[in-house]
């Protein structure tokens, strides 16, 4: 018999997040996850996928995944430094370092595992992280991790950054300094000042960190965020995923060959849990080649974004400042949220709601993620499903 006090705290607040509109649930997709996907055996447009490319089912890597795992087996067999590091995991980080541009590449088993090891290895209680007030959980969970000091400055405010990083220096209290930033917010869709935030660095000696999980494969040529700025030797550490746009599972670290060799000594993840199977990163590999060979899958990403945009812009529809393909409609109060998302549901469109404690309390928002394998019909489908349910729910005039 379970505890009754477990017991009583969890259907409390079960019942409080339900009442408030904070409780997802979570739906079972049955068969590929691509522009159009099943649940309980109907069809919908899929509008929240972080598949940007359509590779996750893409012919080319399920050939790759199927070929090593009949070469390697379905699992690696060890952590990467016992006898789990396979031909295929240094390939991998020999190819992200070239695309990163950058000396080196170290990959774990998820984006959320870099941050997680990748901050508390460098700083620890004697250090400060100035980080930016939006980044993702991942990173507000490393760097409680690592015990720094962290300093949180009011999103992509430059002055407010530059403020609060000149007072943690001039006060003397701690030994090194860090800037974190998301490269692409994944909430809002908007970019990261990364030009202003390297000077800043250059003028406080400031460690420069960036997730890129939102940018790899979308900006820079595919390569993301930093280089497309034309920063790739000015960002101390790049962090990516391969679980979005790369469209297979994981993540990794690109930067000096130094700060790669501490991170293979000290990453915890890297350490003590068991490497990626060997599928997963050889489905890896073979997108960052079709990535490095033609532009065409990006292009065709920009492309539906722009008329999604337009489309949900033009019937009234607050989409934010978005920079980039994510694209959220701001509704506002959570339980009108929820019931926008469901309607949008009823009319068969796949696009889930976003609340607190996602985003701040009274920006709910439904957030659509437009890919390159969308057609311009399937679009068309989902901006005839939001206007519908917006005069209906008026979210927009009616």
């Amino acid at each position: 018999m379970s505890s009754k006090t477990l017991s009583a705290f969890l259907k409390g607040n079960l019942e409080a997040l339900k009442s408030k509109g904070l409780y997802n649930a979570i739906d079972t997709v049955q068969g590929a996850n691509g522009p159009v996907i099943a649940i309980d055996g109907k069809s919908f447009i899929n509008l929240s996928s972080n598949n940007y490319l359509g590779l996750a089912s893409d012919p080319r890597l399920v050939e790759a995944a199927v070929k090593a795992a009949r070469q390697y087996g379905a699992g690696s067999g060890a952590v990467r430094t016992i006898n789990g590091t396979l031909k295929l995991h240094v390939e991998l980080e020999q190819k992200l370092a070239e695309f990163k541009h950058t000396e080196a590449a170290i990959v774990f088993q998820s984006g959320f595992n870099c941050n997680m090891a990748a901050i508390s290895a460098v700083m620890d209680e004697r250090d400060a992280i100035l980080s930016d007030e939006l980044n993702h959980a991942s990173i507000i969970d490393g760097c409680r991790l690592s015990r720094a000091k962290v300093i949180r400055y009011r999103h992509s405010d430059m002055n407010d950054l530059r403020e609060k990083a000149k007072a943690a220096k001039e006060s003397g209290q701690y030994n090194k300094m860090m800037v974190i930033t998301d490269g692409v917010f994944s909430m809002d869709g908007d970019i990261a000042k990364l030009p202003e935030i390297v000077n800043i660095a250059g003028e406080l000696d400031l460690i420069t960190y960036v997730d890129d999980a939102h940018g790899s494969g979308v900006l820079g040529d595919g390569a993301g965020t930093v280089k497309h700025f034309g920063l790739s030797r000015s960002i101390d550490f790049q962090i990516g995923t391969l679980s979005k746009a790369i469209g297979s599972v994981g993540g990794y670290v690109a930067g000096s060959q130094e700060l790669i060799d501490w991170l293979k000594v000290r990453g915890r993840p890297f350490l003590f849990s068991t490497s990626l199977p060997p599928a997963a990163v050889a489905a890896s590999i073979a997108a960052i080649d079709i990535l490095k060979s033609s532009s065409e899958l990006q292009k065709r990403l920009w492309e539906n974004a722009a008329y999604l945009k337009k489309g949900l812009s033009g019937l009234g529809f607050n989409i934010g400042s978005s920079e980039t393909p994510i694209t959220p409609c701001i509704v506002g109060e959570e339980i009108l949220t929820q019931r926008f998302s469901q309607r949008l549901y009823e009319e068969g469109v796949y696009a889930k709601a976003i609340v607190f404690p996602t985003v701040p309390k009274g920006t709910g928002r439904v957030r659509n993620m437009p890919t390159s394998a969308h057609t311009k019909d399937m679009l068309d489908r989902a901006l005839s499903a939001y206007e519908k349910v917006g005069k209906q729910l008026a979210v927009i005039p009616g």
